[in-house]
């Protein structure tokens, strides 16, 4: 039977409950367990398909076609494991679950309420994860303690600890110790009453972790560990960093996974952490270096940082691997359109994804522009058809070039519907032309990539595209192009699909690992 940790979060919110239950489950994993990930997320969207980037910040797409928010790809590139659609559920999935069984007659007439038949059926998804071959389950409750929202959540979970069993899952409580700036003072009193509000639902916390800015005294840790009935090697701290891939070693430093695995009763192995402490001293020494690569990536949700947190962490990751320090910047796509010489000082360019017309004109702009001045551009998603597009007009003469998504009834779609009309999203294989300098890169035949798109590159005119010099270096099984590239560049590549979505904190995408080592060249 798997052992359960339930990470909830208190005080306020953005405290960053997905961060520290994706550091416990890399911990957990370290010491050789088979670990699995769930988010309840309180809103009642049935998924992140029509969620703008600007509420939740990216959405993120798993192999199966699961769309979640970003914190889904923090768990997956921590972990360094595929999940699931079933990773990620909302209210309006639980509640849309249970309006169906009323309406099939599932419950012989009674009266459908939120106890027992919404937390039943929040149980149902969460032991869904109990498997022979899964050792921990970590589940994260979104929300802090108090909405309304989450009420439902908290309540099963507090069923859960009597339903598995003493031992078999642990309580882990994220809340915020401001401190008071004139006397340098933390002030425990929210984590107390945050505490105090969890109790009276019926759960007492078995960990407390406190973020705050600055390290907290012995003094303020005594005073939390009394008033909240918690021992005091469970009074875990979480200062703010710079560098989110230092949280899981802070928070070894303090036996928070020992703690843990100790109150499952399982057995405390030493864990396997030299890679990730490898990362972390690459990125601490790219955070110091004054030579640094700058990279744009042009975008029209430039506003919220986390639009774009898989893209920016592959990034990252790929300079990290290179000993390379980057310095991206997120420029919105409009002001790219106004003035395309604000590109001029960037190493290299990622025209981003994204959907609807707004900006679009921008990433054309972009795309001209790095192609024009051979700058290294990797394009990816809308961001690729926008490279298509401007091509095709400046390039091969196809005046009035565009997507049927825009202009339903122009002379050359270049970009088209998908047939059949659909959201295309999750993992499809992905066959690499031989003899291309994607070939190259990924150096096989056929790969598997996700997707999420409504529109693909059209075939139409793919020998016309040849002929000018672009070519279409990958396509789908049954022959939809879905990677092109100008060989004549140091590097100009689109992909239809997400290469970010594949990216790890350990091992980037070969796309990211070779756009780094050009820009560096």
């Amino acid at each position: 039977m798997s052992k359960y940790i339930f990470v909830t979060g208190g005080v306020v919110s953005g405290l960053g409950k997905g961060i520290t239950a994706a550091s416990m489950a890399m911990l957990i994993k370290a010491q050789g367990y088979t670990v699995d990930m769930i988010k309840f997320d309180p809103y009642f969207n049935v998924d992140s398909l029509y969620l703008s980037p600007y509420q939740h910040g990216e959405v993120f797409v798993t192999d199966d076609g699961g769309e979640g928010d970003l914190v889904l790809g923090h768990y997956e590139r921590f972990l360094d494991q595929n999940l699931s659609e079933n990773s990620n559920i909302t209210s309006g999935k639980i509640y849309s679950a249970v309006i169906k069984r009323e309406r099939d007659g599932a419950y012989d007439g009674e009266s459908v309420q939120v106890v027992p038949h919404i937390t039943d059926e929040i149980k149902r998804t969460l032991y869904t994860l109990n498997r022979p071959e899964t050792d921990v389950v970590v589940c994260e409750i979104g929300g802090v303690v108090g909405d309304i929202e989450n009420h439902p959540y908290l309540e099963a979970i507090r069923q859960c600890r009597g339903e598995l069993g003493k031992g078999n899952a642990v309580y882990i409580h994220i809340t915020y110790v401001p401190v008071i700036e004139m006397s340098g003072e933390h002030k425990t009193k929210p984590t107390q009453n945050s505490v105090k509000e969890l109790q009276n639902i019926g759960i007492q916390p078995d960990i407390i972790v406190c973020r705050s800015d600055y390290a907290l005294d012995e003094s303020a840790k005594k005073k939390l560990s009394l008033f909240c009935n918690v021992a005091r090697e469970c009074i875990i701290e979480s200062v703010t960093t710079d560098n989110l891939y230092q949280v899981p070693l802070r928070l070894h430093e303090q036996n928070i996974e020992s703690v843990a695995l100790g109150k499952l009763k399982m057995e405390q192995r030493e864990p396997e952490l030299e890679a990730w402490r490898d990362m972390c001293a690459r990125a601490e020494s790219a955070h110091e270096s004054e030579n640094k690569l700058r990279v744009a990536v042009v975008g029209k949700y430039v506003e919220k940082v986390t639009a774009y947190q898989s893209l920016t962490d592959a990034l990252t990751t790929a300079g990290l691997l290179k000993n390379e320090a980057l310095d991206i910047s997120l420029i919105s796509s409009a002001k790219v359109q106004e003035n395309p010489e604000i590109l001029k000082d960037y190493d290299g360019i990622v025209i981003a994804p994204g959907f609807g017309v707004r900006g679009f004109d921008g990433k054309i702009a972009a795309a001209k522009y790095a192609r024009e001045n051979d700058i290294p551009c990797l394009l990816i998603g809308l961001g690729a058809q926008a490279g298509l597009i401007e091509f095709a007009r400046d390039v091969c003469n196809m005046t009035g070039a565009n997507s049927q998504e825009f202009d339903a009834d122009g002379p050359y779609s270049v970009v088209c519907n998908i047939d059949p009309p659909m959201l295309k999203k999750g993992a499809f294989p992905t066959v690499i032309t031989p003899g291309t300098y994607l070939s190259r890169i990924y150096g096989e035949q056929s790969v598997s990539e996700r997707h999420r798109h409504r529109f693909d590159f059209s075939a139409t005119y793919e020998q016309l595209f040849l002929r000018n010099g672009l070519v279409f270096s990958a396509h789908s099984p049954t022959g939809v192009p879905e990677a092109f590239e100008i060989p004549t560049n140091k590097f100009f590549i689109g992909t239809v699909y997400n290469p970010e979505y594949r990216s790890r904190l350990l091992s980037t995408h070969p796309i990211f690992a070779e756009f780094i080592r050009v820009i560096k060249g």
